[in-house]
């Protein structure tokens, strides 16, 4: 052996670099939001699943047994099958209303509004400062008998004389599209707004007549806002009751009125089991709609 290779046999090899660690400051900043989907969504959820299987032979004063009777899910939706197309139903008109009365608005605030934006973003947030119930409320007063609508729609000869807008279907979908329509508003104003005008002039230099600029550049750079929006306005109008108590009849009444007389009245079985049915159908409902419709970002 050589000399040098024997130097190079004697040098110590310097110790490998240690891995940096890595932080933990990410994970405690999620703690908090975990602990508190895990105390008052996922506890809530299992508990809920949980009475969806008790006897329905039982009561709230003598208690309930867990015989995992999943035949509650069966009875519960032969017998309020329609109130769940209905309320379905509702829930779509209301969200295509949304659509196209929160689509114009949305592009107005972002392409047109100029300095007056902040205060249309402003106008279409205002509702919110106000009572759910009261807004319902309100629209009771204007759709009333003797309101200023019905009134109106008489003078117009467009509704008849022993006409009445109150406690109609149209009562109801009115009241949710009102009611949700900020939630419709305020994603699309949000993708609208990340649109490069550069893009909409490219496609006029282009030649390309308005619509068509608008079909083939601001639609699709929308979709993101218009998915999300579609989805904050039909989730929460599937299952509402409110619009249907206030504006509503029996005739019009929605699964949530269901699910709240029966938890009122002390049956959980049945009313846990409808809303579980609910809140699955809802999820299997989202699923499909964004891999048919949806954008890469929400897949």
């Amino acid at each position: 052996m050589t000399v040098a290779g024997a130097s190079l046999l004697a040098t110590p090899h310097p110790p490998a670099p240690e891995r940096p660690r890595r932080p933990r400051t990410g994970y405690l900043l999620l703690l908090p939001g975990v602990l508190w989907l895990v105390l008052f969504f996922l506890v809530p959820t299992v508990a809920l699943v949980a009475s969806s299987l008790y006897d329905p032979a039982g009561s709230l004063f003598e208690g309930y047994q867990m015989t995992w009777h999943v035949q509650n899910y069966a009875d519960a939706i032969a017998e309020y099958a329609p109130i769940f197309g209905r309320s379905l139903l509702y829930a779509a008109i209301a969200t295509g209303a949304c659509v196209l009365l929160g689509y114009p608005l949305a592009y107005a605030i972002a392409f047109k509004a100029g300095r007056w934006r902040n205060l249309m973003l402003i106008a279409v947030v205002a509702p919110f400062f106000t009572s759910f119930l009261v807004r319902t409320l309100s629209w009771k007063l204007l759709l009333g008998d003797n309101g200023f609508v019905a009134d109106t729609l008489r003078t117009l000869h467009l509704l008849s004389p022993d006409g009445y807008l109150l406690a109609t279907p149209l009562a109801v979908i009115t009241g949710l599209t009102y009611n949700f329509l900020p939630f419709m508003v305020l994603p699309l104003y949000a993708s609208l707004s990340k649109v490069d005008p550069q893009l909409i002039e490219a496609g006029s230099d282009l030649y390309a007549s308005p619509i068509t600029t608008f079909r083939r550049v601001t639609f699709p750079l929308s979709l993101p806002g218009l998915v999300a929006g579609t989805l904050l306005t039909f989730i929460p109008a599937s299952g509402d009751f409110i619009n249907s108590e206030l504006l509503g009849n029996p005739r019009t009444r929605m699964i949530g009125n269901e699910i709240q007389d029966l938890f009122a009245a002390g049956a959980l079985p049945v009313a846990a089991s409808l809303s579980v049915t609910l809140m699955a159908l809802i999820v299997l409902m989202v699923l499909v709609y964004v891999r048919r419709v949806g954008t890469e970002d929400l897949v």
